[in-house]
């Protein structure tokens, strides 16, 4: 279903805290040209928690229209409000999406049974793909390997992010189910694709989409040294991108790039000088290097 590189797209935003669509096709654009195999539009990295709703629909749209089904656009839907996941995924169906990236229900913690009953309800009333995202460490609750076989009952339930930091726990749910599984964690895309996933929903990609394309590419391709050759040159860089919480270090290096405008919605503040002062010279050896800020 779902295969190689697909980026967590950030979110641009204006001075005034606008969304900059004229940014954000700018970077759709850019991943066009460099070999991404898929975009998501207001996921985490895109900061689909700060969005307002009508915001989040607008990106989803413009998204969709931008990218003219030249590559898969998995909609970033989820809430821990299910009624107002169920709404924008409904609208992600109706404006052309191909899929649908659901993070598990943030803060609420749900049980196994109220987990099930979040992603059953939306799935059977919108037929549209749905990746389920399995990131604790945001959700406060993860969901275990039984709990994805059960989901991937669901017809249109067909992929997992998953972003537990466990190549295990890969292994464990490949074991039970033949769902479709994407890394979350760019550092351990390649061991997991070993065990079975397919790919990754990366926020390097975001800076450098022909490579990490270019990993995946060679994976599939049976070219194991040549993927792992890639891993190990950007493996300085997934560390380097967290260096303070996601997006922070991404877009300020988009900044750098001179993509976007070095700006967040407050609870996130942009990274601190000294901080992209400290990966500078990793960026460089990926070929990132100092350019001219936007904006």
């Amino acid at each position: 279903m779902f295969r190689g590189s697909i980026v967590a797209l950030v979110t641009p935003f204006n001075e005034d805290l606008s969304v900059d669509f004229e940014a954000y096709g700018r970077l759709i654009d850019f991943h066009l040209e460099h070999g991404t195999d898929g975009i998501v539009p207001c996921g985490c990295t895109g900061e689909a928690a700060t969005l307002a709703p009508d915001e989040q629909k607008r990106i989803i749209k413009f998204a969709v229209e931008r990218i003219e089904g030249k590559v898969p656009v998995i909609a970033g839907t989820g809430s821990n409000n299910t009624a107002e996941a169920l709404d924008f995924t409904a609208y992600a169906k109706d404006v052309g999406a191909d899929g649908a990236l659901m993070i598990s229900p943030y803060y609420n913690k749900p049980t196994r049974e109220g987990l099930i009953a979040h992603y059953k309800t939306i799935a059977e009333k919108v037929d549209i793909p749905i990746m389920l995202y399995n990131v604790p460490s945001r959700t406060g609750i993860k969901m275990d390997p039984d709990t994805i076989a059960e989901l991937f009952q669901i017809p249109n339930i067909v992929s997992v992010k998953e972003a537990c930091g466990s190549v295990d726990q890969v292994s464990q749910i490949r074991s039970l189910c033949g769902i479709n599984v994407m890394s979350g964690d760019d550092s351990l895309t390649l061991p997991m694709m070993s065990v079975g996933a397919s790919g990754v929903v990366s926020v390097a990609a975001n800076v450098v989409p022909e490579k990490v394309a270019a990993m995946c590419d060679e994976f599939d391709n049976r070219n194991l040294e040549a993927a792992q050759a890639i891993h190990y040159e950007l493996t300085p860089l997934f560390k380097a991108l967290f260096v303070q919480t996601n997006p922070l270090p991404v877009k300020a290096v988009l900044a750098q790039m001179g993509l976007i405008k070095n700006v967040l919605r407050l609870p996130l503040t942009p990274l601190p000088a000294d901080k992209l002062e400290e990966i500078q010279p990793v960026l460089e050896k990926v070929g990132i290097g100092r350019a001219v800020a936007a904006g």
